[in-house]
């Protein structure tokens, strides 16, 4: 029975980030792995993420981008309504879609939108955005804990799991449930600071579940320097840099918002 797992989301095509938590992970004795999707997105040279899931054999669900990375769609269902937001995605997503191989795609059409298991007592439900939409922003300040709770009912989950804004968060339930949003490898949140965060998602009878954001360093100069020589955008370099979000902020509620730099 597993008792401890990591948890990350939204890659986004940063192998420096994924190699360092991966390796973090496996010095903390994890029973296994799992990614809620978004292996491509915003960084330089998606394939160099995928050998690096498979030698660690994580899990991984299907998230937005993957979905249209692997159909060959025209945009990345990122779910934006803002058209600056949407020029960036459009620009993140092309060149992802032409720099993974044909081979990673296939794989990515393999993945599936959910994942259970079961952590000592307690049923997980991963997904993306939310059990029942792959693009839905599930934020801290605007989700009001009611419908978590129906979620958690509705799709017999005692713990959901999700990704997709790039802001680590949780809440407790009732009934000992839980939802936990478990935040993304692939940039910063919007905090001026450079690292990034996964989850450790553990259960033990002494101590019952815990749920434990984890700092990753990298070398995130590196990433910039090869963001800059691949072409992609400044805005996207200067995120890198200064943990500031330069780009995908019209999505954010006003809360979260005002805890960036404008």
């Amino acid at each position: 029975m597993l008792s401890r797992i990591a948890c990350f989301g939204g890659v986004y095509s940063n192998y420096l980030a994924l190699a360092s938590a991966l390796a973090d992970a496996r010095r903390r004795g994890v029973d296994a792995l799992y990614c809620l999707g978004d292996l491509g997105a915003f960084g330089p040279h998606p394939d160099r993420v995928f050998p690096l899931l498979h030698e660690h054999n994580v899990l991984c669900l299907r998230g937005n981008y993957d979905d249209s990375v692997g159909r060959g769609l025209d945009d990345c269902q990122c779910g934006y309504t803002d058209p600056r937001d949407n020029h960036f995605a459009q620009l993140s997503y092309d060149y992802t879609l032409s720099r993974t191989s044909a081979e990673n795609r296939r794989w990515l059409c393999t993945l599936p939108a959910q994942r259970r298991l079961r952590l000592g007592p307690f049923e997980v439900l991963f997904c993306h955005g939310s059990p029942r939409k792959v693009n839905e922003f599930l934020w801290e300040s605007t989700t009001p804990t009611h419908f978590l709770e129906l979620l958690a009912a509705d799709h017999h989950a005692d713990v959901l799991l999700a990704t997709h804004t790039g802001i680590r968060w949780q809440r407790e339930l009732s009934g000992g449930r839980r939802f936990v949003n478990v935040g993304v490898l692939g940039r910063p949140e919007n905090d001026g600071r450079t690292n990034v965060w996964y989850l450790l998602l553990e259960h033990s009878p002494q101590t019952g579940l815990r749920a434990e954001f984890v700092p990753i360093e990298y070398d995130y100069r590196r990433l910039a320097a090869e963001m800059r020589e691949e072409g992609l955008p400044e805005e996207f370099q200067e995120t890198i840099m200064t943990g500031w979000w330069t780009t995908c902020l019209e999505i954010l509620p006003s809360k979260e918002r005002r805890r960036g730099r404008d």
